[in-house]
C-alpha cells in the first residue's frame, strides 16, 4: 500500500503471506469469470502463460490451477461419495511452473482416480501445460538486450525468494545459447525470392571490435537485415567476403542495385569486383559532411555545412560544380578539408542523376537507415563493458539488429521506388553516368 503524503515516486508495500494468497485465489475463482478463457488458453498452448499471466499477477497461477483441476474433478465437495472411476481431489503438492522469464514455485492441486493404485494420479491440464519452458532463453535475451546486464538480472525479477533456477551463470548460458541461435539464423537467411533494389552497408564499433552490417530494401520498401560481419569496412578482403556471402545466400549479381555505403574505398572497390562496375553507388552524405568538418575550425562549420547541403539539392552537374568551387576556396587555408570534399565527389550526386523524387533522395542519400539500427544496437548493448572477442560482438550485434528489425517500417518515399527500379532495369551503363560526373 502506498504511504500517505508521500512526495516521491518511492513506495513501500506490505508482504502478503500464505493466507492472503489463498484468499486472493479464492476471490479470483469466485469473482474472476474473465479467467475462464485464459484457463482454456493455458491448457491448450504454452504461449498463453507468457502472454497473459504477468498482467493478472502471481495469485492468478493458483486460481488457474484450481479452476483447471475443477474442470477435471468438479468442485471440492467434502463428504460427497464419488462414483467408481471418478476423479477426486487429493490435496496439494509443491511444484513449479514457468512464468514468462522465470520458474515459480506453486502449490499444485493433486487429483486421483477413486480406485487408486498405479496410474491413478491424474494430471491437472493447466499445470502440465505450464511445465514447458517455452521462450525462457529468448525472453532472457530480450531482457538483456533491453539494457539489463547479467549482474543486475535478478533485480528485474520480482519476488526472487519464490523463484528457482535463475542465477548469473544460468542467465549467461541461456543468453549465449539464444544469441548464438539468433546469429546463426541471421547468417543463414536466404534472399532468393526477395527483389532487393537497395543495399546499405555501414560499420559500427563494439568495444575494440568493428562490426559491419548490411540492410536491404525490396521493391515494396520493406527493410531486411542482411547480416553482420566482424571487421572494418576499410578491410578489402572482408568487404569482398561479405559481398560473396550475400551472393551465396541469394543476392545474386543478376540485376543492378543501388549501393549506399559509408565512403570506404575498399568497400567501393569490392562492389565492382563482386557485383560488377555497372551498379550505381551513393556515398553517404552525412559521413562526407563529418569528414570535411573534421578538418575545419569550429567557426567555419556552419557556413561550410550550409553550402554543402545547398549544393546537394541542385541538379548533379550544377551541384558538383558548386562543391568544386567550395573546394578551391577551402584549399587556400584548409587543404585537407578540400581534399576530403573532392574525394568521391561524383558519387555524392548519384541519386540526383537518377532523377529520383526529393522524398526518396532523403532516404537514399545517407546510411541513416542503417545508422539508426546501429543506434538501437548501441542502446541495447550499452551496459556491456567487457567484449571478450569478436564472436561475442557478433552475437550481440545480431540480437540487437533482429530486435530492432521488429520495429522497421517501410522507407521514406517507398511509393516512388518504381522510379528507381525503372532506372536500375534500364540498360544504360552506369559507366556512362560516371563519365557524366
Amino acid at each position: 500500500h502506498p504511504q500517505k503524503g508521500a512526495t516521491t515516486m518511492k513506495r513501500t508495500y506490505e508482504v502478503a503471506d500464505r493466507t492472503d494468497k489463498r484468499a486472493m485465489e479464492e476471490f479470483l475463482k469466485l469473482e474472476g469469470q474473465f479467467l475462464l478463457p485464459m484457463v482454456e488458453l493455458v491448457e491448450r498452448t504454452e504461449m498463453a502463460i507468457d502472454e497473459v499471466i504477468d498482467v493478472v499477477g502471481r495469485a492468478t497461477l493458483g486460481a488457474v490451477l484450481e479452476m483447471s483441476a475443477e474442470g477435471v474433478a468438479g468442485p471440492k465437495q467434502a463428504g460427497k461419495k464419488r462414483e467408481e472411476g471418478s476423479v477426486a481431489w487429493y490435496g496439494h503438492q509443491a511444484g513449479q511452473v514457468y512464468l514468462s522469464d522465470r520458474k515459480v514455485r506453486v502449490e499444485r492441486p493433486r487429483l486421483r482416480r477413486k480406485e487408486g493404485g498405479q496410474g491413478a494420479e491424474v494430471e491437472v491440464p493447466a499445470y502440465e501445460a505450464m511445465q514447458q519452458p517455452g521462450r525462457l532463453a529468448d525472453r532472457m535475451l530480450e531482457i538483456l538486450l533491453a539494457g539489463v546486464s547479467t549482474r543486475n538480472y535478478e533485480r528485474v525479477i520480482p519476488a526472487m525468494a519464490d523463484t528457482v533456477g535463475v542465477s548469473k551463470s544460468a542467465v549467461s548460458r541461456e543468453t549465449i545459447q539464444a544469441s548464438t541461435k539468433v546469429l546463426t539464423e541471421l547468417m543463414e537467411r536466404r534472399f532468393d525470392d526477395v527483389n532487393l533494389l537497395v543495399i546499405y552497408l555501414d560499420g559500427m564499433q563494439m568495444g575494440r571490435h568493428h562490426v559491419l552490417a548490411g540492410v536491404g530494401v525490396d521493391e515494396e520498401g520493406k527493410k531486411h537485415v542482411l547480416g553482420v560481419w566482424h571487421g572494418a569496412s576499410e578491410n578489402g578482403e572482408l568487404a569482398k567476403a561479405l559481398l560473396r556471402d550475400l551472393v551465396d545466400r541469394g543476392v545474386k549479381p543478376d540485376r543492378r542495385r543501388l549501393f549506399v555505403i559509408d565512403g570506404s574505398k575498399a568497400l567501393r572497390k569490392a562492389i565492382d569486383e563482386v557485383y560488377g562496375a555497372d551498379n550505381p553507388v551513393q556515398r553517404c552524405r552525412n559521413h562526407k559532411l563529418r569528414n570535411v568538418l573534421g578538418h575545419l575550425p569550429k567557426e567555419d562549420h556552419d557556413q561550410v555545412k550550409a553550402a554543402i547541403r545547398a549544393a546537394w539539392k541542385l541538379e548533379a552537374k550544377e551541384g558538383q560544380a558548386k562543391l568544386e568551387h567550395l573546394a578551391r576556396w577551402l584549399e587556400r587555408d584548409h587543404p585537407s578539408a578540400a581534399t576530403s570534399l573532392r574525394e568521391g565527389l561524383g558519387e555524392m550526386f548519384t541519386i540526383n542523376r537518377l532523377g529520383l523524387p526529393a522524398a526518396l533522395r532523403r532516404c537514399l542519400g545517407t546510411t541513416n537507415l542503417i545508422d539508426s539500427t546501429h543506434s538501437g544496437a548501441r542502446q541495447k548493448t550499452r551496459r556491456v563493458t567487457n567484449w571478450k572477442n569478436g564472436e561475442m560482438a557478433l552475437r550481440w550485434a545480431a540480437g540487437a539488429f533482429i530486435e530492432t528489425e521488429k520495429s522497421y517500417r517501410k522507407i521514406l518515399g517507398y511509393r516512388h521506388l518504381w522510379i528507381l527500379k525503372a532506372h536500375l532495369d534500364d540498360q544504360e551503363p552506369v559507366a556512362e553516368m560516371r563519365k557524366a560526373s
